[in-house]
């Protein structure tokens, strides 16, 4: 379990996250955009396209799009938590946030009352911030394990009985939610959910690069977290 130590920090930049982090952040994220595209037309299909039927595929291609970036999202998956344990600590931070730390929490705390204009100054990390790893963890990763389970139920379907989709998840998770228009219903709702917290988290991002004086956007396309001053840094560590 990390622990939250200020330490005096005189570098104005620190490698933090490695490139097959930064890689499945992108590849999440173009996955996300397609699958909420395309899984709000299929919730809510076109009322009709010109042209014969028999000569149409709209709607083929759109289940298809949904389904090819459903197993890349479902495969970045399980190597982002392989390089969980093969990464530096800042690539754990997502899957092991410090709950039992009192510094974590008086993180989350000052962090609450930065973004609600009550903090006078911000805090600086290596990583992401105490509040940043708490939403992250219970209001996306766990609702990217729904989406992916629940997906692979609903994908089950189509696939029919005797395939490993229905056999390791359609079997249960349909019956667990009571019946498949539930599944349904919940994985298009949540898909909503993860929708809000992409919107907040471009926002957040765009914010402390602007106040906080360290960089975020930035950082995840070159690894480096710049530093506009030398305050001191929590390295999250």
């Amino acid at each position: 379990m990390t622990t939250m130590a200020t330490k005096p920090h005189a570098e104005p930049a620190v490698y933090v996250y490695e490139a097959p982090l930064r890689l499945w952040h992108w590849v999440n994220a173009f996955s996300i955009i397609v699958l909420a595209i395309t899984g709000y037309f299929i919730a809510s299909p076109l009322p009709t396209v010109p042209g014969e039927a028999s000569d149409n595929f709209l709607m083929g291609y759109i289940r298809f799009a949904h389904f090819a970036a459903g197993y890349i999202l479902a495969v970045a998956f399980l190597f982002r938590i392989y390089w969980a344990f093969m990464g530096n600590h800042h690539a754990r931070q997502l899957f092991l946030p410090s709950l039992f730390n009192k510094g974590f929490w008086d993180g989350v705390w000052h962090e609450i009352k930065w973004y609600a204009f009550a903090a006078k100054e911000p805090r600086k990390y290596e990583g992401h911030n105490p509040l940043a790893v708490l939403v992250m963890h219970f209001l996306f990763l766990w609702l990217l394990i729904f989406m992916i389970v629940t997906g692979f139920a609903l994908y089950g379907e189509g696939t029919g009985m005797g395939s490993w989709q229905y056999e390791w998840f359609s079997a249960w998770v349909i019956p667990l939610m009571g019946q498949s228009q539930d599944v349904h219903t919940w994985h298009h709702l949540v898909m909503w959910a993860i929708v809000c917290f992409i919107i907040v988290h471009i926002y957040v991002a765009v914010r402390e690069d602007i106040m906080s004086r360290q960089s975020l956007i930035s950082t995840m396309i070159s690894g480096w977290r710049m530093f506009k001053d030398s305050r001191d840094v929590d390295d999250g560590h």
